[in-house]
């Protein structure tokens, strides 16, 4: 089935199929399709950033299409894409949050006593890096409880699309969901 015909009954599933046949016309389609959600997913996440900080829910969802169009992925469906979207945003973030804690460590830092020094709160950058060093111990004891947390805190699933993201029940994908964040909450504390 070819997107050129610009069927609005298409959904996302025939879209991405047919951007995988090689339908461009099919990513044109698609985009207006999945913005919205993205954006939501990407707002979500960019909540607890920090005042005046360069990157907005539009620049993300933009930067997360550029990598997931160069990706190569056998999409299955809506989920499946979302899932990979969550995934790439993931990354987005945590590389700029590297990025940012890179410049701190030098460059134009200026220099003071340890009389000037107040006590600071954790930024949420590092809060960041820290979740997302939490998922990948947890991903190494438990794979699929890392992918719930990660689905559900980036991606914005609900119960029923993560069940179906993992080929699990509903009750499985929710048990996954509260033993992973509660792993986490034991190695990460309460923040």
């Amino acid at each position: 089935m070819a997107a050129r015909n610009q069927d609005p009954s298409l959904t996302v599933t025939d879209l991405l199929l047919s951007w995988r046949g090689g339908d461009p016309a099919a990513l044109e389609l698609l985009i207006p399709k999945v913005y919205d959600e993205l954006r939501r997913i990407a707002r979500g996440k960019l909540v607890g950033e920090r005042q005046g900080q360069t990157l907005s829910a539009t620049d993300l969802v933009h930067e997360a299409f550029l990598r997931l169009v160069d990706v190569d992925v056998s999409w299955t469906d809506r989920v499946h894409f979302l899932a990979v979207g969550a995934r790439v945003m993931r990354r987005i973030l945590v590389d700029r949050c590297r990025a940012k804690a890179r410049q701190k460590r030098g460059g134009r830092a200026r220099h003071v006593s340890l009389d000037e020094v107040q006590p600071a709160s954790l930024d949420p950058s590092a809060e960041l890096l820290e979740l997302d060093h939490g998922l990948q111990e947890l991903a190494e004891f438990d794979d699929r409880k890392a992918r719930a947390v990660e689905l559900v805190y980036f991606g914005g699933l609900t119960y029923d699309e993560l069940a179906e993201a993992l080929g699990v029940s509903r009750a499985t994908a929710h048990r996954d969901l509260r033993l992973g964040k509660a792993w986490l909450h034991a190695r990460l504390g309460p923040a």
